[in-house]
């Protein structure tokens, strides 16, 4: 469990690229809606894996490339917002909870339900 000082870092951080991403100009990038879903940081603050979700996944997989070639301008920006000593290298990774939730629900809501009239 991370302490509340590493957690209020994971969400400037979240917040801080959220905005910054609208900023980056490669057509990858800024061609498809993003969203920062969560961060993790390392204790020593070194790395932060960013978890990201896409609401068109065919254009996910350019989107990465994309965010993996502009992560050194997005960490630049990020060190200029916040007041740390070390500025985490961004690992960005996949989020794909939003469509596994989506696929649940989908399943959920095929189900056929049964109702039992023999009680009355």
């Amino acid at each position: 469990m991370p302490s509340n000082r590493i957690m209020r870092i994971n969400e400037e951080i979240q917040k801080s690229l959220a905005d910054k991403l609208r900023t980056v100009k490669d057509p990858r990038v800024s061609g498809t809606m993003i969203s920062v879903t969560r961060v993790e940081t390392t204790p020593d603050l070194r790395y932060a894996k960013v978890f990201v979700s896409f609401l068109e996944e065919d254009k996910a997989a350019d989107a990465m490339k994309g965010l993996k070639s502009a992560g050194g301008y997005l960490r630049r920006e990020l060190g200029s917002d916040l007041n740390l000593r070390y500025t985490p290298e961004l690992v960005w990774t996949l989020d794909d909870s939003i469509t596994y939730g989506a696929r649940l629900l989908n399943l959920i809501n095929s189900l056929e339900v049964k109702h039992d009239d023999d009680e009355n």
